[in-house]
């Protein structure tokens, strides 16, 4: 029953979208406790026996790991990003562990086929991913703070490189309280210029969102990075415009 109710804790902390740090760390904590009701379960204990004592973790090793991935995470070098957290793995169960698996679930979508755009209606403009040198795909919802704090920071993003090639998309899935009126209120006080549209809840998936507001870059049909649109730099995204 424990696992069922841990379960349904971590359905409950990723439905709630709008990535919040802490909210982050509880999914986190949960799936780990999750994982570990499962090893156990597969392998029980003789009857009788003295509980195993849980394996010994090297957390400053796995500390000097996650550093690895944040170094990569600032550089956008998506090849050491993603080595980092396989060598992570050795460290299950580590604070560390716990801390960086969000990253590193992003990090498995990098290098997967973009797909076509999955689109019911655009509130403005019109596109896909072929255009421009590189497209990003911002995720997010009328409802969410965090996301209206970023879309701000896309636009200016959008407005510095549109013109070097940056082609940029906005995704909502109006969810919850969102309405058609409350997202072209958005756009409208955010002089937002840049292409929006509803998706059909197939793309959310496809790039592995969990929480809003995130991103992606798609260069050549092909994911090249993925996370919170924070994390973006202007040397990355110079980079993938070159």
């Amino acid at each position: 029953m424990t696992r069922f109710v841990l379960l349904a804790l971590a359905a409950s902390v990723a439905l709630a979208g709008c990535a919040d740090p802490a909210m982050e760390q509880r999914m986190t904590d949960l799936e780990a406790k999750v994982a570990q009701i499962e090893a156990n379960k597969a392998a029980p204990a003789p009857k009788g026996a003295p509980p195993a004592a849980a394996p010994q973790v090297d957390e400053t090793a796995a500390d000097a790991v996650a550093t690895k991935i944040q170094e990569a995470q600032k550089t956008g070098d998506a090849a050491a990003l993603s080595a980092a957290c396989t060598e992570l793995q050795a460290f299950r169960g580590s604070k560390a562990q716990r801390a960086m698996s969000r990253v590193c679930d992003e990090a498995m979508i990098v290098g997967i086929d973009a797909g076509e755009m999955k689109v019911e209606k655009w509130y403005q403009g019109e596109t896909d991913m072929t255009q421009g040198k590189a497209t990003l795909l911002v995720f997010w919802e009328a409802w969410c703070p965090h996301c209206r704090k970023e879309v701000p920071e896309i636009q200016n993003t959008y407005t510095k490189y549109k013109d070097q090639g940056l082609n940029v998309i906005g995704l909502t899935r109006v969810t919850k309280s969102a309405t058609d009126e409350k997202v072209m209120e958005l756009i409208n006080e955010n002089h937002i210029t840049y292409p929006i549209a509803k998706e059909t809840g197939e793309m959310a998936p496809h790039f592995g969102v969990r929480g809003i507001p995130a991103a992606a870059m798609v260069k050549d049909g092909k994911v090249v990075w993925r996370g919170h649109p924070a994390r973006l730099t202007d040397e990355m995204i110079a980079g993938w415009l070159q």
